[in-house]
């Protein structure tokens, strides 16, 4: 139960910031402090958070009362280079960095997850026909092991002498 957004457009140091507030929090009690935080990794993170909370409300159908923030994994993405022009033709570097950020939900530790309830099945039985005696099975394999193994003999290349 996770949801991923790659290659956001916030550093990633600021987004861990942010993510240290709500890691292993109820989802409810991360969603509220996410909500007033005054910083731009916050409105991040809360639309990310919801995204896994709804995956694992609708996919795996746990109720968001349960879940709890498990895991949340700002990585560095690719760094958009840009410059700006100086002074005797040379440049400064401005480099924009992104992360990539991955949440995952789950019941705390302890908590039994409900298996959805799947229909039985029937067993397939073979047909009558299709069923050979044992004794027929058991006659053809000794007689497949009793016979010897025909052994190919290789000739050797005949040497043609071209003049």
């Amino acid at each position: 139960m996770k949801a991923v957004l790659r290659r956001i457009r916030i550093s990633p140091k600021k987004a861990n910031l942010v993510a240290g507030l709500v890691r292993g929090k109820t989802v409810k009690e991360a969603l509220a402090i996410l909500k007033f935080t005054p910083k731009k990794g916050a409105k991040i993170l809360y639309k990310v958070l919801h995204s896994a909370a709804s995956n694992a409300k609708n996919n795996f159908k746990q109720s968001m009362d349960d879940l709890v923030v498990s895991k949340i994994l700002v990585t560095k993405g690719p760094t958009y280079k840009r410059s700006v022009p100086i002074s005797r033709g040379r440049v400064h570097p401005i480099r924009k960095r992104t992360c990539h950020i991955t949440v995952e939900v789950g019941l705390p530790e302890g908590a039994r997850v409900k298996k959805p309830v799947k229909k039985e099945e029937k067993a397939v039985q073979p047909a009558e026909s299709a069923e050979k005696p044992v004794k027929e099975v058991v006659k053809k394999e000794e007689k497949r092991l009793k016979t010897p193994k025909k052994k190919t003999v290789k000739k050797a290349p005949s040497k043609k002498a071209s003049k």
